[in-house]
């Protein structure tokens, strides 16, 4: 199946939400994992709390010298004031009044949504760091020497996959929350439609018109705010499920490691990483690819087409390599040209780092470059290979 990178809206960013949903799904249900790992009669019951953490943080802070992460972490998202205005006595005003009252509300929830989405970001944070300091102290140990099966270890890594659980239970969260700030997208457009549609009803008076298009503005930059919000909410969903994915692997190797006592792939701690090389001409990028990406204007937003178009391709075929191929025009002066290859290949880069931070590593990346005459603008094309 072929993408092409186009501007997204709610439908698209619901799309990825969805994917998302689908992932998340493999990385629930895993609280008796350390059984099959460990067997039963190893793993002692998790540790209290004053045996394996310190005492908690307050809420909105992580146990770091960091301080709080509430500013940091809170959507810069503030709902619009609905301005009011007088009663015309006019039937038109009456439908002005209503829409007023329907803009009013989805304002409400916008304020409600950021702040749950700043709420999940803190419950994340949390959990995720919960999640690195058990699996530092696993990761300590082992690099200076333990016993085979170590208990201490094992109660040490009951805690990691709890704190791992908690980052997946809040992407199903996030996920709840695109799903309510989607429909409040599609009603916002619905004030809108009937805002303009207001209009052309007749037996109003000059202020009705003048509320109205006060009306149309307010609810004009509520939509901004509110698909604002929903792109903060599928970027974290995102995030979250490619971390979640790629430690719920480390934690199995990590869990491996405790039984033998030693430390097994001294990278754990990171993504794989390795050198990305250049595509072998004509052979890499040959066929249909999996996503055409036209940099023909500004801030093309593709990260959602892309992670949906690889999650797929995975998904068919999991040790999937990818080719990042660079395609500019012929067309022009042989300045233009050379700027042109010059742009697409700084395309090609910025698309490869998006794949490396969705979790595909760099060892099966590739980058190239090519021309084609048919083309009238810089495009990055990405082959499965």
């Amino acid at each position: 199946m072929r993408y092409r990178a186009t501007s997204t809206g709610a439908a698209s960013r619901m799309a990825s939400l969805l994917l998302a949903a689908a992932s998340v799904l493999v990385l629930a249900g895993c609280a008796d994992v350390d059984e099959s790992l460990f067997g039963a009669s190893e793993a002692p019951p998790p540790p209290t709390a004053s045996q394996a953490q310190p005492a908690a943080p307050l809420p909105g802070t992580l146990p770091s010298a960091g301080g709080t992460v509430e500013s940091a972490l809170s959507p810069t998202i503030t709902p619009i004031a609905v301005e009011t205005g007088p009663d015309t006595g006019t039937a038109v005003n009456k439908t002005i009044q209503s829409l007023r009252g329907q803009l009013s509300d989805l304002n409400n929830r916008l304020g409600a949504n950021a702040q749950k989405l700043a709420d999940l970001r803190t419950q994340g944070a949390q959990a995720a760091s919960d999640y690195q300091t058990a699996k530092a102290h696993i990761t300590t140990r082992l690099q200076v020497g333990t016993t085979r099966g170590n208990p201490e270890l094992v109660s040490e890594w009951n805690v990691a996959q709890s704190a791992l659980d908690q980052v997946a239970a809040n992407i199903n969260a996030l996920n709840a929350l695109g799903t309510d700030v989607t429909n409040d997208s599609s009603a916002a457009h619905f004030v809108l439609n009937q805002t303009n549609a207001t209009f052309d009803v007749s037996g109003a008076v000059d202020e009705d018109h003048r509320q109205l298009s006060v009306l149309e503005d307010q609810t004009n930059q509520t939509i901004v705010l509110i698909d604002r919000l929903l792109g903060a909410i599928s970027a974290d969903v995102q995030r979250q499920t490619a971390y979640a994915g790629t430690e719920r692997a480390n934690l199995t190797t990590l869990a491996s490691s405790i039984k033998a006592g030693e430390l097994y792939n001294a990278g754990l701690t990171g993504p794989m990483v390795g050198a990305v090389g250049s595509a072998p001409t004509g052979v890499a990028y040959s066929g249909t690819p999996l996503v055409v990406i036209k940099f023909d204007h500004p801030d093309v937003d593709y990260q959602q087409i892309l992670y949906a178009a690889l999650t797929q391709a995975l998904q068919a075929r999991p040790s999937a390599a990818f080719s990042v191929v660079a395609v500019s025009p012929t067309r022009g002066s042989a300045a233009a040209v050379q700027l042109a290859q010059t742009a697409a290949e700084r395309h090609a880069q910025e698309v490869l780092r998006s794949m490396t931070d969705m979790g595909v590593p760099a060892t099966r990346l590739n980058v190239a470059a090519a021309t084609d005459p048919s083309a009238t603008t810089s495009e990055v094309r990405v082959f499965v290979r």
